[in-house]
Parts: C-alpha cells; structure tokens; sequence
C-alpha cells in the first residue's frame, strides 16, 4: 500500500546512508523519476521494487509493508 511503501523505500536509503542520486543511478532513471517515487506522486514500477529489494537484501513484502522484515 502506498502509505508504506514510500516512507519505506525513503527510509531505507537513509539507513543505508545512501543518496537519492545513488539509488536513481542504481535504477538507471532519472533523479526526478526517483524522487518522485519517494514522495509517493509516482507508483514504483514492480522491476523497481525488486531491485530495491534485492539491494536492501529485504522481502517484497517487507517493502510494501506487509512484513516485519
């Protein structure tokens, strides 16, 4: 769900003292694209998540917040 997914994906890049340029970099999308993701005004494509998820080493369901971790 959106309330969680966002926060979470923005939450878990600063944990990892990450930058949004890094993670954007790491998607291979533009700054704008990524921010946008972050503030929840684009829904993050499914191919994103994954790769987030396989960065993060987390669940999808971790992600989306239907986990704890």
């Amino acid at each position: 769900e959106k309330m969680f997914l966002y926060p979470r994906v923005r939450d878990l890049r600063e944990d990892c003292d990450k930058s949004q340029t890094q993670i954007a970099e790491l998607l291979n999308m533009q700054l704008t694209v990524y921010q946008r993701y972050e503030r929840g005004e684009r829904e993050l494509p499914l191919w994103a998540a994954i790769k987030l998820a396989d960065y993060y080493n987390i669940t999808l369901d971790y992600l989306v917040g239907r986990d704890k971790k």
